[in-house]
């Protein structure tokens, strides 16, 4: 690596920050609709339980949603420094579509977060369940226009170039449903939810190894099992169809990820190897004859394209992506195992009389986290060389700067980042490691309540009324 380049120490600042990011709504994302769910539960079951987790996982969403929000906020500043010419090419596209999420999603988040986090004792239940409502769907609006604005830059359409050599958009049906937009977004989601199952998952196991008949316990791995043994297969499917979607819009990146220099009627899965992109070829590699064309093409003697067929100077690396996708898939059929042995337990009715899968559940707790980064190294790094895929490239896109400007920053951001993000990840840990209480966070009813300031009550105790 070159240090000395100004363009590499911007993209790994904003891959460092980006990294930082993602873990933090993907698992707010999950994490609202669970609070949903609970409060759900508690109003039409009656039972206290779902009430109390509610109260306890709602604190870390708190923490997990602020994190988020401040790690946002920081990257969209990189825009306007290291990325100022990708800025001005593609602002007439991108800063609307972040407008509608600031708007629609961000407003309705930030406008009913309060009600939530401390007005059930003071809206009532069924106001305080619709607040709870609003941030999940808040949530899903969020990453609706973020994937959306994504996923232009890697299948670009409904747009024109002006003589300054910006995007104009001329129709913004097509630019929002651009043709990668309702994969990524399913997958992305579904990511969300599955990596916020297995932190619920780790959590109900955690507390189920200290006591197994605490209710709570049970109640948040019981759950999360579910969520792994129907959601993690589904999305299985749904990576295929995305598969099959880059197959059609950017074969290189599907070529880098499966390792294939040569174009094949009827490719191997290469299972296992080290792509040398400078030999242009996989060594020591372990591979399944045909099984790749099967997979990428459901037809045993498809052709798939190899990376030859593009310039070397278009190809993604691929030995970063090659590794990045198998990571990630891995970790989903790891996940897809825990949730149907757990059926298999649910089926025998031992589910809560088994120590060595709970610890395997507190083991597979970050794995959500691990294949999220995972799949979005292999999407990010799988489109270079381009920041908006066959029309504009990443060289073409930095701010004129130099690199000790961009390096003191880098450094900056990293001990900022570790530092910060670092205490907040301990914190959130310590909550988790807490057991949920019993009738938690409930206000005195035999006193008033307001919104702010000291209540009465002492000073009419004192005079001898009723408070």
């Amino acid at each position: 690596m070159d240090f000395s380049d100004a363009l590499l120490l911007a993209r790994i600042q904003f891959a460092f920050t980006v990294s930082f990011h993602i873990i933090f709504p993907a698992f707010s994302i999950g994490l609202a609709s669970y609070l949903a769910t609970l409060e759900g539960l508690w109003l039409w079951t009656g039972r206290r339980v779902f009430l109390d987790l509610f109260n306890y996982w709602k604190k870390i969403f708190a923490v997990a949603f602020g994190m988020g929000v401040v790690s946002g906020i920081v990257m969209s500043y990189q825009f306007g420094t290291n990325w100022s010419v990708f800025s001005d090419k593609v602002g007439p596209v991108i800063g609307p579509l972040m407008g509608y999420e600031v708007l629609s999603a961000f407003f309705l988040e930030a406008g009913f977060l309060g009600i939530m986090l401390f007005g059930l004792n003071r809206v009532g239940p069924r106001l305080h369940f619709f607040a709870t409502l609003m941030v999940a769907f808040g949530t899903f609006l969020s990453a609706f226009w973020i994937l959306s604005a994504n996923s232009w830059m890697h299948t670009p359409q409904g747009h024109a170039i002006n003589e300054a050599g910006q995007f104009i958009p001329v129709d913004w049906w097509q630019v929002i449903f651009n043709p990668s937009f309702p994969y990524r977004l399913a997958h992305m989601l579904l990511a969300a939810y599955i990596t916020t199952a297995l932190v619920v998952g780790a959590t109900g196991a955690l507390h189920l190894l200290r006591d197994r008949a605490d209710p709570a316990a049970r109640i948040m791995f019981s759950m999360a099992m579910w969520m792994a043994a129907i959601v993690a297969p589904i999305q299985a499917v749904v990576g295929d169809m995305h598969g099959l979607n880059t197959l059609k819009h950017q074969p290189a990146k599907i070529a880098a990820m499966e390792g294939h220099f040569d174009t094949y009627e009827g490719a191997p899965l290469i299972l296992f190897g080290i792509p040398n992109d400078r030999e242009e070829r996989v060594d020591y590699k372990v591979e399944i004859p045909r099984l790749g064309s099967f997979i990428l093409t459901h037809d045993w003697s498809g052709k798939v394209r190899g990376l030859k067929e593009w310039p070397r100077e278009q190809r993604p690396p691929s030995r970063i992506v090659f590794w990045s996708f198998r990571i990630m898939v891995g970790a989903g059929l790891l996940m897809i195992a825990l949730g149907l042995w757990t059926l298999l337990l649910r089926w025998r009715r031992t589910l809560y009389d088994a120590p060595w899968t709970w610890r395997a559940a507190l083991l597979m707790g970050p794995s959500g986290f691990v294949a999220v980064l995972a799949g979005w190294i292999t999407t990010e790094v799988g489109r270079q060389p381009w920041t908006v895929y066959g029309l504009l490239t990443t060289a073409q896109s930095v701010s004129p700067i130099d690199a000790a400007a961009v390096g003191t920053s880098l450094v900056a951001f990293i001990v900022v980042y570790f530092a910060l993000f670092g205490a907040g990840t301990f914190y959130l840990l310590r909550l988790m490691y807490k057991q949920v209480a019993a009738g938690a966070d409930e206000l005195p009813r035999d006193e008033p309540i307001r919104a702010a300031g000291i209540t009465p009550a002492p000073v009419m105790r004192e005079a001898g009324g009723a408070p």
